[in-house]
């Protein structure tokens, strides 16, 4: 497999983020659901690659970094996730402890 130099990873990395912050009808729950991750999962990952590079941030500054603004805004904004959307969710969360 390619390796991605780290520029283009980063880049891409940013479009993402952008993306995300765009698409607020794109639902953590339903992001966890399909692809198993969500904007928290991308923040925690923000967190611990700053923590190997050693310039450590706390969850809401990597949060702040990922969503542009405070979490609790952004969930204010965001509906109750329904039953079928938990259920998706906790199938899709053992999938990823599978591998």
């Amino acid at each position: 497999m390619a390796e991605l130099d780290n520029a283009v990873a980063a880049a891409a990395f940013r479009r993402l983020i952008a993306h995300l912050r765009h698409r607020e009808d794109a639902q953590n729950i339903d992001l966890m659901g399909l692809a198993g991750f969500c904007r928290n999962c991308l923040a925690d990952w923000v967190a611990e690659a700053a923590a190997e590079q050693g310039t450590p941030l706390t969850r809401d500054e990597a949060r702040q970094a990922v969503y542009g603004e405070d979490y609790a805004a952004f969930k204010a904004r965001q509906p109750e996730a329904t039953p079928a959307q938990l259920e998706r969710m906790a199938q899709s969360v053992a999938r990823n402890q599978a591998r």
